[in-house]
């Protein structure tokens, strides 16, 4: 590992995996995203990955206006890098999903690369109660669903922002996700520097074993040689070991209250920021410096701010 290596911290701050009833922090109108995201920069985080919520019940939503209420404040308000999602929820088509990212033309956005059972229904044996009927109904949607993410339409939300300039999270739960990414890179329709986020933990995709956390890692060295940067997600519990150990393999973090609730043992976490806190704790032990957004800039090669549509 590289002495000048620095850390690209990426916080993802509400997504479309928790419900409201779960946490009395997790950000669901435009004004509580907007502050979550200038917190998270504040704290040390590079990259803020946004979805957008339904204020009135705060279930996922692709809607492009609900995006423009915070992301606009958030550009004028950090120099962040504003990272758009295309995944949306597994209940939504992927024109649906594609829309914000098509539209705003965000420095960077994520994309899912493979189709898979992504499991949610298991939390119903944690949470009893619940503030909306959507809540227990979306959970348990989750038992009998795929998460549609066909290579056709993986090439469709390439092609459709190809001209926007806007570069890819790329999100991989498993390690066939690793192929499918080679076989676009292939093709010649994903082009280096690019960002493999491997995701661990979720029920359907790989565990979060450290052995599984070192296979994939082995894996894309392998299919990309140096071509790509890496980054790691852990669900829930598993968050800061994760995060923990690939930092100390050269790896580059992701927190946020979309892949975990939690700030230690029991207790929740307030803000976004006290997660950015905790990781830059764990990367302050390891001696390791922290990329400033502009110097994720320069890593991921991202075209900047003054380019995008909002």
């Amino acid at each position: 590992m590289s002495k000048s290596h620095k850390v690209i911290i990426t916080c993802a701050v509400t997504g479309s995996i928790h419900t409201p009833s779960m946490s009395p922090h997790l950000p669901v109108n435009a004004r509580e995203i907007e502050e979550a995201a200038v917190g998270a920069v504040e704290a040390g985080a590079a990259i803020v990955h946004l979805h957008a919520r339904d204020p009135a019940d705060g279930r996922p939503s692709q809607q492009v206006g609900l995006f423009r209420e915070f992301v606009g404040n958030i550009k004028r308000r950090t120099d962040g890098v504003i990272n758009i999602t295309t995944g949306g929820s597994q209940t939504m088509t992927v024109e649906e999903r594609l829309q914000p990212a098509l539209q705003l033309k965000p420095e960077l956005a994520s994309l899912n690369m493979g189709s898979m059972n992504f499991a949610l229904y298991p939390m119903l044996n944690k949470y009893k109660r619940f503030a909306y009927e959507w809540e227990q109904q979306y959970l348990e949607g989750t038992r009998d669903q795929v998460f549609r993410n066909t290579f056709k339409d993986i090439e469709y939300i390439l092609r459709s922002c190809a001209d926007n300039g806007t570069r890819f999270e790329f999100e991989c739960y498993d390690t066939a996700h690793l192929y499918n990414l080679a076989h676009f890179v292939d093709r010649g329709l994903v082009k280096a520097p690019f960002l493999v986020q491997t995701v661990f933990g979720i029920l359907g995709g790989i565990g979060t074993h450290p052995d599984d956390v070192a296979h994939l890692k082995r894996t894309a060295d392998r299919l990309f040689g140096d071509q790509y940067v890496w980054s790691v997600l852990g669900a829930g519990r598993f968050q800061m070991p994760i995060a923990a150990q690939a930092a100390a393999a050269g790896g580059n973090v992701r927190v946020g209250l979309e892949d975990s609730l939690w700030d230690g043992p029991g207790t929740l976490a307030e803000t976004n920021a006290a997660q950015v806190r905790r990781v830059r704790s764990i990367l302050d032990g390891l001696s390791l410096p922290i990329a400033t957004p502009d110097e994720a800039r320069a890593i991921l090669g991202l075209k900047g701010a003054h380019d995008v549509a909002f």
